[in-house]
């Protein structure tokens, strides 16, 4: 169908200096995990997203020296000839489009840590890197600052080499042009520091030096955090904010402005998740570049409603739309804008699973979007699928995030696909997740693909079923079935702590509560200890819920911090300070050794180091090889929440398996089992389970993910 016209604004050209992009998507640098180690995954990456509509596609953070390198997380570089060469493979195949590449040039200064070339980075000061003992970098001298800018210009000729249209400058995220700026950071009194004029000459002259290179041939952009939202421990909007971007444009050393905010530690003010922030939350600080900037001004937001776009385009905010997350989420925005197919963006949840991933050291993932990373070595595409290759009817059984993905994947495939569902809604223990303080947008997950299925003539939806039977299966009369059952929360506390009940925990007792048990209404009594050995958002958040309703709440966990894998996702820096502000206790490096009900309950809690530091002598056979100690301390309570662990719902499976007999004279090929119901695992990795197998259903094991292309650096000397 046609473009909305209220919609023709986002698709109009607008040029950045030399350059033109084709419309106002602009997928501003994003990280990928994949770096220039794997080219073919980076540059199928970007270029899925170029045909998708995006009018220009930019590199991650790109280390311009070895003196820089940041190998803890996985950038890019653009150290010599070989980066040229991979660089080369992706702004090749997204000017195959139409597109416009981008790099962001970055020296991170006193981020770096440079522990794989074992270099030692300038900066301002000496700074010990903040995330890594003992890292630290040197002060520079006068001959630094000159050798550092001239590293700029070389890595910008290596950039024209390579293909880019746009030369990034990263002045954001703590990189060493916003640490210059800083009176916080930088405190120098020569002329590198001191007045506001002498903290801008740094980034000042790199701009100059990497426009002398460019000299007309491509676009310069700035990027740059107008606010680190530190008050005087960083930069200001209102302060030297606001005022740079002045006294850039009077110099007229810029085409582009990418405003953001962060800290220089806590980047997802930047990338905030959808628990704390929503769209366009950053605004209020970014607004009033435009009125100071003579060039186009992009910036986030984490953009997915195109009529939000057109708000933030005709009040004057930006004038081109910045994505990095919604464009993981979906990369054929633009093109499903254009072509009015709204119903079927995927928007991204800001559940920051891409950057938990990053953060690992490994590529990226996308809740929304699982084949984000899998476009080169799975040969994967977000919008195209292989026609199916048989006439077969596929049952997929249970309607939570894996088996709505794979029902949708198998109908867009042409398969004839069933959905039979238990209950009378659809999402599985998303259903129960969303009514978590924060996690609403989560839903998108359900909705997009309820819509979809919705409307395809080759699926039948049938639900509140109840639940199916191993009779019910065989007797169905589909050639194969998935099943994707999904898992439970245990009610005894085993899980990462191992496998063995804990004393006296039974969730059968109205003292003691699962989260589906919680969601369901069991009573809660006003004193709550929350145990979580799950590590991630379900117990913070109940503790959270029941801190809002009034009641006494502590949360025992075995990790050395409450809900460690949130710092992954960069929400645990403000899920500590929820804690604080609604007076949630915590017992860190904690667990339970017993329960006992005497009227109220009584948690003997032990410290996990509680034994001795030294190892004995020699082996005693039942013993720890060390001075065990039996010291607990007392926590009294009315009620305990279960986070300890989920285990897969799969006796059906199992039940079918046993009767495998009589599948032939039913027609049955083959069941599988699909996301929580094969093994409990992160939303985004149940949406790829379910995924992958409406791809590969017809696969010899569809079981089994079939083999993947490995990107190898092949041995060679050089002389």
């Amino acid at each position: 169908m046609p473009r909305d016209r209220r919609h023709d604004i986002l698709f109009e050209p607008i040029s950045i200096g030399p350059k033109t992009l084709k419309n106002r998507f602009f997928q501003v640098p994003q990280c990928t995990g994949a770096g220039n180690s794997r080219p073919g995954a980076s540059a199928m990456h970007r270029e899925v997203k170029a045909e998708g509509g995006w009018a220009a596609l930019c590199t991650e953070s790109c280390m311009i020296d070895p003196e820089t390198d940041q190998p803890v997380a996985t950038v890019s570089t653009l150290y010599d000839q070989d980066d040229v060469t991979n660089h080369r493979h992706m702004t090749d195949s997204v000017h195959k489009w139409g597109a416009l590449a981008g790099v962001e040039l970055c020296h991170a200064g006193g981020l770096a840590n440079a522990l794989s070339t074992r270099g030692v980075s300038p900066s301002a000061h000496q700074f010990a890197t903040p995330w890594i003992p003992q890292a630290h970098t040197y002060e520079a001298e006068d001959s630094d600052f000159i050798r550092t800018i001239a590293l700029y210009a070389e890595a910008a000729r290596r950039a024209i080499d390579a293909g880019f249209d746009i030369l990034y400058i990263h002045g954001t995220h703590g990189a060493l042009p916003v640490q210059m700026l800083s009176p916080f950071h930088n405190r120098r009194t020569d002329r590198w520091g001191g007045s506001f004029e002498n903290r801008a000459r740094f980034w000042i002259a790199v701009l100059e030096a990497v426009r002398t290179v460019a000299d007309g041939q491509c676009a310069v952009a700035n990027r740059f955090s107008i606010d680190q939202l530190s008050g005087s421990a960083g930069v200001e909007v209102k302060e030297d904010g606001l005022r740079f971007v002045e006294h850039v444009t009077k110099l007229g050393l810029v085409d582009l402005w990418d405003i953001n905010i962060s800290s220089l530690q806590e980047w997802g003010e930047d990338a905030a998740p959808s628990r704390f922030q929503k769209s366009n939350h950053q605004m209020p600080w970014t607004s009033e570049v435009r009125s100071i900037a003579k060039v186009p001004v992009v910036g986030v937001g984490r953009f997915t409603d195109p009529d939000e776009m057109v708000r933030v385009i005709q009040t004057g905010q930006l004038d081109i739309i910045g994505c990095a997350r919604p464009s993981i989420a979906d990369p054929w925005l633009p093109r499903k804008v254009d072509e009015g197919r709204l119903d079927d963006i995927a928007e991204c949840i800001g559940c920051n699973q891409c950057i938990a991933r990053f953060e690992y050291g490994v590529t990226i993932v996308c809740t929304q979007n699982p084949t984000a990373l899998e476009e080169y070595r799975r040969g994967w595409h977000p919008e195209k699928f292989a026609p199916r290759t048989d006439d077969d009817l596929v049952l997929v059984v249970g309607a939570g995030p894996a088996g709505l993905e794979c029902a949708r994947v198998l109908a867009r495939r042409g398969y004839l696909t069933h959905l039979v569902e238990a209950d009378l809604t659809m999402g599985g223990h998303l259903r129960d997740v969303v009514k978590l303080p924060g996690l609403a947008e989560w839903g998108r997950v359900v909705s997009l693909r309820e819509t979809q299925l919705r409307r395809m003539p080759n699926v039948k939806i049938m639900m509140g079923t109840g639940a199916a039977t191993t009779d019910d299966l065989i007797g169905y009369g589909a050639d194969r079935i998935v099943l994707a059952t999904g898992a439970h929360w245990v009610g005894d506390g085993t899980g990462s702590m191992g496998p063995d009940p804990i004393p006296g925990v039974d969730s059968s007792l109205p003292e003691f509560v699962t989260p589906h048990q919680f969601f369901s209404g069991k009573e809660i009594g006003e004193r709550a200890v929350v145990l979580d050995s799950d590590g991630y958002f379900m117990a913070v958040s109940l503790a959270e819920k029941l801190a809002d309703s009034g009641r006494q709440v502590t949360l025992v966990t075995p990790f050395d911090r409450v809900a460690p894998y949130t710092d992954l996702t960069l929400e645990g820096a403000n899920l500590r300070r929820m804690m604080r502000e609604k007076n949630i206790g915590f017992r860190v490096a904690n667990w339970l050794e017993r329960a006992e009900i005497s009227g109220a309950i009584q948690l003997s809690v032990f410290d996990l180091y509680r034994d001795g530091s030294m190892r004995s002598k020699s082996p005693v056979a039942g013993s720890i090889p060390r001075a065990a100690s039996t010291d607990v301390s007392l926590i009294e309570c009315d009620s305990v929440l279960l986070c300890t662990g989920r285990r897969s719902n799969d006796a059906l499976y199992r039940s079918l398996q046993a009767r495998n007999a009589e599948w032939a004279d039913a027609g049955l090929k083959g069941v599988y089992r699909a996301g929580d119901c094969l093994a409990p695992r992160y939303i985004a990795d149940v949406v790829f389970d379910g995924h992958r197998m409406g791809r590969e259903i017809c696969s010899p094991d569809p079981q089994r993910p079939r083999a993947i292309i490995r990107e190898q650096r092949i041995w060679s000397q050089h002389v």
